[in-house]
């Protein structure tokens, strides 16, 4: 066995044992992940290098690889409280994160035949990974757990 394995099992002992879960070194976060979010007009834009298909991937073919399925007549499981705030807020004051920062490209955004962009949710993709339910900076964006056991099939797990 190595050190580490020892280090990290007597640090989770004192931590446990001696303060019930509450060490005085534990990290803590003071706000919400989704009110930390910054205006878009503050940062310039990341350029992110294309996927080369060897180490790095899309989006949609890492989706592929992870089996993803949901029944065609399940309930829809992410659900918008306001219709109207991810253009109005969202996509002009955040530059529509939700469309970054879901791993799964559940989120996107398109236009429609008035050219007029609205938020597209492609559920089908869900990874269940919570993501929107924990940084949408509206808070609008409902999670609720899906039916049937859908989702994601991690085979050996």
């Amino acid at each position: 066995m190595s050190k580490d394995l020892y280090t990290g099992t007597l640090l989770v002992g004192i931590d446990q044992v001696l303060f019930g879960g509450k060490a005085p070194w534990t990290l803590h976060h003071r706000h919400a992940d989704h009110a930390c979010l910054k205006p878009a007009a503050n940062y310039a834009p990341i350029v992110y290098p294309k996927p080369d298909g060897k180490l790095t991937f899309d989006r949609l073919s890492s989706v592929f690889i992870s089996n993803t399925n949901h029944a065609e007549d399940q309930p829809v499981h992410l659900r918008l409280k306001n219709t109207a705030l991810p253009v109005s807020v969202n996509l002009g004051k955040f530059a529509a994160p939700e469309a970054r920062y879901c791993p799964a490209g559940v989120y996107e955004f398109v236009k429609g035949d008035d050219n007029a962009e609205r938020l597209q949710i492609n559920a089908q993709n869900c990874l269940h990974c919570k993501s929107c339910d924990i940084k949408d900076p509206t808070q609008n964006i409902e999670w609720v757990t899906p039916e049937g056991g859908g989702g994601p099939n991690y085979s050996n797990m």
